[in-house]
């Protein structure tokens, strides 16, 4: 079981380095041609965003990765829960429901990594 929450646990990383680092770095113009929803905030909050985004990616893995601190990897999960739950809010209140379903899979992902570091294999 734990080859399966590590294997998620990287997972997440990834996916939320990824979609930080794009919004900390390209302009609130660019991305807009993708994400219709930077039209609602400012570019500052935009790159708040891209900066929660990456410091839950490496809080999910780094922590558990080296042993220091380990009880940091679901919390920071649960830190990526709260931000999509965010996400889906923004989608709901915009009618953009195609891109709910993407949330919600993240969502369960860093939901599941946080339920298993916690109680069924916690380090």
């Amino acid at each position: 079981m734990d080859t399966v929450i590590w294997v998620a646990q990287i997972l997440v990383g990834l996916l939320f380095l990824a979609a930080g680092f794009m919004k900390l770095t390209q302009p609130k113009a660019k991305l807009q041609t993708n994400m219709k929803w930077v039209e609602d905030f400012s570019p500052n909050t935009i790159k708040g965003i891209g900066a929660l985004e990456v410091l839950g990616g490496v809080g999910v893995i780094l922590p558990s990765l080296t042993n220091i601190l380990p009880v940091l990897s679901p919390l920071a999960a649960l830190g990526l829960v709260l931000v999509m739950v965010g996400a889906i809010i923004t989608h709901l209140r915009r009618g953009e429901t195609p891109f709910i379903v993407v949330n919600l899979v993240l969502l369960a992902l860093a939901a599941f990594v946080a339920y298993a570091r916690f109680v069924i294999v916690p380090l």
